[in-house]
């Protein structure tokens, strides 16, 4: 990695509701934009029951609580070392996953937290970060240091939307720069009787990015612990994740077959 001091871009995703897919669409961000060739640090701040380490089968040396306890120290010492590398067919990105013990949790401060955020930005073009479904302490620091926070709704049940509604309403009130909120829906054809057209009006925005419902690739990536966009299958779902991280990094989506037709013409007129 260059020695060349970085600015990272902070993603947080964040919901009001839980089960959404937060962690499924971080752990895809992430590795897609490793996949492009970016340098990609990804942060489970699900501090209590995060699962990042768990759906990527990582077994980590170190978690968060070491890095704060790094940070307090102010030995300087950098925490890459710390960091765990998740890498699979020539992709790799790193992981803080969240603390081995429950009660770590309780015992991490919001402001230590942000610190290590802070320390690590400059080392890495974007850090990914999931989050709990609540307005806590933490997660507002979290959403204030972030870069794009993107919040992340489904509309299976309508508690579900008034939830999603309250959480919209109340990011709006924060003061934050009106492209920093990113609306997306998820599984957005799950089987209810609820129109998108209406959950629309009731939030009174479009959402900025939506993405299908894909149970089957879903599960198969989680009993496999591959990324849908590293294992090879172009699903419906992988290719609206690519599109979703195009829309992050200001890059156009290309299929690989737009990829390889582009590559193929610009030989011939190269």
């Amino acid at each position: 990695m260059s020695d060349e001091q970085i600015n990272g871009v902070i993603i947080t995703f964040f919901s009001t509701a839980s089960a959404v897919g937060k962690t499924l669409i971080s752990i895809n961000m992430a590795s897609e934009l490793a996949r492009e060739g970016y340098s990609v640090c990804l942060a489970d701040f699900d501090l209590q029951f995060g699962d990042i380490r768990n759906y990527l089968r990582l077994n980590p040396e170190y978690t968060i609580t070491d890095l704060c306890d790094s940070i307090k120290s102010d030995s300087g010492t950098s925490l890459m070392p710390m960091l765990t590398t998740y890498a699979y067919e020539g992709v790799a990105f790193q992981v803080i996953p969240n603390p081995t013990k429950l009660e770590d949790a309780y015992n991490l401060s919001p402001e230590t937290i942000i610190d290590v955020l802070k320390n690590l930005r400059m080392q890495y073009d974007y850090i990914i970060v999931d989050t709990t479904s609540m307005f806590s302490v933490l997660n507002l620091a979290l959403l204030d240091i972030s870069t794009i926070v993107t919040f992340l709704g489904i509309v299976d049940f309508i508690p579900t939307i008034k939830n999603m509604k309250i959480g919209n309403e109340t990011l709006r009130t924060l003061n934050y720069d009106s492209n920093k909120i990113r609306l997306v829906l998820n599984r957005s054809d799950s089987k209810t009787h609820i129109q998108l057209k209406d959950v629309v009006s009731i939030l009174g925005e479009d959402f900025y990015h939506i993405l299908h419902n894909d149970f089957i690739s879903a599960r198969e990536s989680i009993a496999t612990g591959i990324p849908l966009v590293l294992n090879g299958q172009e699903s419906e779902l992988t290719q609206e994740l690519r599109a979703l991280v195009a829309r992050y990094t200001n890059k156009g989506y290309q299929t690989e077959e737009t990829q390889k037709r582009n590559s193929w013409l610009s030989k011939i007129f190269s």
